[in-house]
C-alpha cells in the first residue's frame, strides 16, 4: 500500500503532497490515480532518490524531520527508495455512483462479461444483501473460495458503484439493490 492511512486526511487537505517508499520497481507510475478512503489521488511524479532526504521533503511527507522519515522507512523493508509526489484529486467517484440507477442495462451486459461461463456476479451480491458486516472469510467460505479471489470479485463489483466496504465486510448498495431487482 502506499499511503499510511494516517496520511490520508492530509493528503486530502494539501498538507502532504509526497511520500517514500521502497521498492524493488514502483507500484504506481506518474499520471497515475489510487482509490483511498479520502478519495481519488493523483501520482504526480515517482522518482528514485537517495537516503539523503532533507527535512523540508520529509515535513512534506507528513514527519517531522529527515531523521523521523529515515526511522519509518527502516521498518519497511528493503529496495531503491522513490520519493512519490500526489495530490488529492477529489472524491471517490464510486460514492456517486452507487445511488445511481443510470445505465442499469450496461451493467448487467458488464456483469454477464465477468460472469463468463461461470456465473457468480448475482449470487455473490445477492450474499452481501443477505448479510451486510460479515467478514470477506465468511463470505468467501460460503462459495468455497480463496479469501483474495473473493475480494478480488468484490472488487470488481465495487468499481460498478454494486457494493461498499464497511469496517468489517459488505453492504450492498442501493444501485447493487436494483440489479438484483432486474
Amino acid at each position: 500500500m502506499l499511503i499510511r492511512i494516517v496520511d490520508l486526511e492530509a493528503i486530502a487537505s494539501g498538507r502532504v503532497d509526497t511520500q517514500f517508499r521502497r521498492w524493488r520497481r514502483p507500484t504506481v507510475k506518474a499520471g497515475g490515480t489510487l482509490l483511498t478512503a479520502v478519495g481519488t489521488l493523483a501520482i504526480d511524479a515517482v522518482e528514485p532518490v537517495s537516503d539523503d532526504i532533507d527535512d523540508e521533503d520529509a515535513c512534506r511527507a507528513g514527519f517531522s524531520d529527515a531523521k523521523d522519515l529515515m526511522a519509518a522507512l527502516a521498518k519497511r523493508g528493503e529496495g531503491q527508495l522513490y520519493r512519490i509526489r500526489l495530490h488529492h484529486l477529489g472524491a471517490d467517484p464510486r460514492i456517486a455512483l452507487r445511488a445511481s440507477l443510470d445505465d442499469l442495462s450496461d451493467v448487467q451486459a458488464k456483469l454477464a462479461r465477468m460472469d463468463g461461463e461461470a456465473p457468480w456476479t448475482k449470487a455473490v451480491l445477492a450474499s452481501i444483501a443477505e448479510n451486510p458486516g460479515l467478514s470477506a472469510q465468511q463470505l468467501a467460505d460460503r462459495f468455497g473460495m480463496e479469501k483474495h479471489v473473493f475480494k478480488t470479485r468484490v472488487r470488481r463489483l465495487k468499481t460498478l458503484g454494486l457494493t461498499e466496504s464497511l469496517e468489517t465486510g459488505y453492504r450492498i448498495s442501493p444501485r447493487g439493490k436494483a440489479i438484483l431487482e432486474l
